[in-house]
């Protein structure tokens, strides 16, 4: 065979032959067994299994060795004889579409035979002199090998090449902390910069705006080879030369080679980003403390100028009783057994807006504090299933009065915390004996009560009311589960629901002072409610009287046209 034929030669075909059509995966074939793959008459039969279970996708570069034939053993060309294996783009066009599909199909290392239906070659033209028209191929591929290229964002502008492979599956998030390494070069190989050992914050970035966004798709100890259109290197400006970096003139594309050496998890502990934990050494396994964990660590909390002012190892303290602050307390739930992490806690999860006098020195009023923490080890708080009933029964009314000291100190999301932690010991009642299931009744009835009394001065109206109902359902005549459920209504403006409930509360306790304060509140409510109605209405028919008078006196400015088209 000739060298020059060098088969991708799709030199032959159009735009039309060009295959980015989905196909139907052949399955798992066994050494000799053909099966169809898609609905073209595409063939596959497994000559030698590859490894793993990766296979390539369109964009990724290939490495083939093959050998076509015609149908009657014709040979008509092969990267074997050569002794030069066959690279091209998966998916794009560069070789027959029979090809494109079929060689996604394929495994590192497998051998297989392909035969290729005329639509999915070189069709009613063939290849002359070589290849007939309408001509059915076989084609003898080995995959050798691929590189993942992807195109990143979706828009061409950073294309991705892998040249190593990473380790495990994560990958960095934008407040994450990473080490790298890095090549910058322009497209005739002109270095612009160079350096190793970079950290940078993802979101903050870093040279130019394609690191942060290749970054997030790496592995760590990845390699990749990064293609770099302008708008995510120095655009239509370019970049001038400073220090030991060349300059980038202006839409220039780069070829940047990064690898992803390491990274720090960060994570925002508090909604409100205002304590958050940087990992440096990840932990074991995958338990954590819970609420009433009795945990050991060791502890060194900084101000953010790098004062010292507490040091321990170990540090022992039960979580979720305020025996640290707050944030402390939350970031620790979040760690495994010898994680080591970095924490830095705004002053509202922290000492405040007053002074602290400290083991080793002051931490001034509104201070930023900073730890460094590692989790030794935890005993958890028992949980419910590892109880048995009496336990149950006991660690539900722990909870409970629990939760009402904290309720009588102001601290209500603590309170409501160990309120819905004694139901849940309870909640599952089907092994209790009678007495028991009346014993637990009791408390769940007075958990959510007061649980709702804790949602309503957290402004939780709608939870309140849920907590209400089932106290309702287990007492329908529970007068503090309809009274507060009517302050529940009454705060999202549902007084007739409201009304219902503390008309049945008088009902049953006639003379109970709250409810009858609660009956006053509302009734002043709906007041206010009918006035706004009425104003509302008066204003709406007002404007519709307006607009019915305007009709009404359209047909006498226009009826002397009337009259005089007619005549």
């Amino acid at each position: 065979m000739e060298d020059d034929f060098d088969f991708p030669a799709a030199g032959a075909m159009n735009d039309e032959m060009m295959d980015d059509t989905p196909y139907d995966a052949p399955g798992t074939l066994k050494v000799g067994e053909e099966k169809e793959i898609g609905d073209q008459g595409l063939k596959k039969k497994l000559l030698k299994e590859g490894e793993s279970w990766e296979t390539p996708e369109n964009g990724d570069e290939v490495e083939v060795h093959y050998t076509g034939t015609l149908l009657d053993g014709t040979q008509f060309d092969s990267s074997r004889d050569r002794g030069t294996p066959f690279k091209f783009t998966l998916g794009q066009g560069q070789v027959i579409k029979g090809w494109d599909q079929g060689i996604k199909t394929m495994k590192k290392g497998e051998n297989a035979l392909f035969t290729i239906p005329a639509e999915l070659a070189y069709g009613a033209s063939g290849s002359p002199p070589t290849i007939p028209p309408n001509a059915t191929l076989q084609f003898d591929v080995q995959l050798l090998s691929w590189s993942s290229v992807k195109d990143i964002c979706k828009d061409g502008g950073i294309f991705k090449k892998i040249v190593k492979k990473g380790e495990k599956w994560e990958n960095p998030k934008d407040l994450d902390e990473v080490l790298v390494n890095y090549e910058v070069r322009l497209e005739d190989g002109t270095l612009v910069a160079k350096a190793d050992g970079v950290e940078f914050t993802v979101q903050d970035g870093h040279f130019c705006p394609a690191l942060s966004k290749a970054v997030k798709t790496m592995k760590k100890a990845e390699k990749a080879v990064l293609t770099v259109k302008p708008q995510y290197g120095f655009g239509e400006k370019g970049k001038q030369a400073s220090g030991n970096e060349t300059g980038v003139p202006a839409n220039a594309t780069l070829q940047i080679t990064l690898e992803l050496v390491s990274w720090n998890i960060v994570s925002n502990i508090t909604t409100d980003k205002k304590v958050v934990k940087k990992i440096l050494k990840e932990g074991e396994g995958y338990e954590r403390p819970n609420e009433g964990a009795i945990v050991q660590l060791t502890l060194i909390g900084k101000l953010q100028d790098g004062t010292i002012f507490f040091k321990a190892d170990p540090f022992d303290f039960k979580t979720d009783e305020e025996q640290v602050i707050d944030g402390l307390d939350r970031a620790v739930l979040t760690m495994k057994k010898g994680e080591v992490a970095v924490l830095t806690i705004a002053p509202e999860y922290a000492f405040g807006s007053s002074e602290s006098k400290q083991e080793l020195a002051v931490v001034p009023p509104n201070s930023t504090v900073i730890y460094e923490i590692e989790l030794i080890s935890f005993v958890k708080e028992k949980e419910s299933w590892d109880m048995i009933t009496p336990e149950k029964i006991e660690a539900a009314g722990k909870k409970k009065e629990e939760g009402n000291m904290l309720f009588k100190a102001g601290k209500y999301e603590k309170a409501s915390k160990r309120y819905e932690k004694g139901v849940k010991y309870i909640d599952y009642d089907a092994s209790f004996s009678e007495e028991e299931k009346k014993q637990a009744k009791v408390l769940k009835v007075s958990c959510n009560l007061n649980n709702a009394a804790c949602k309503l001065k957290m402004k939780e109206y709608k939870e309140a009311e849920k907590l209400c109902t089932k106290v309702l359902e287990m007492e329908s005549r529970n007068v503090k589960a309809l009274y507060r459920r009517a302050q529940a209504y009454i705060n999202v403006g549902d007084l007739d629901l409201a009304e219902i409930d503390i008309k049945k509360a008088l009902e049953i306790e006639p003379e109970n002072r709250d409810v009858k304060m609660e009956y006053k509140v509302l009734k002043e409510k709906m007041r206010e409610y009918n006035k706004k109605d009425a104003k509302f209405y008066g204003n709406m028919f007002a404007k519709l009287s307006g607009a019915d008078s305007k009709k009404k006196m359209a047909p006498k400015e226009v009826a002397p046209m009337t009259i005089d088209s007619k005549a």
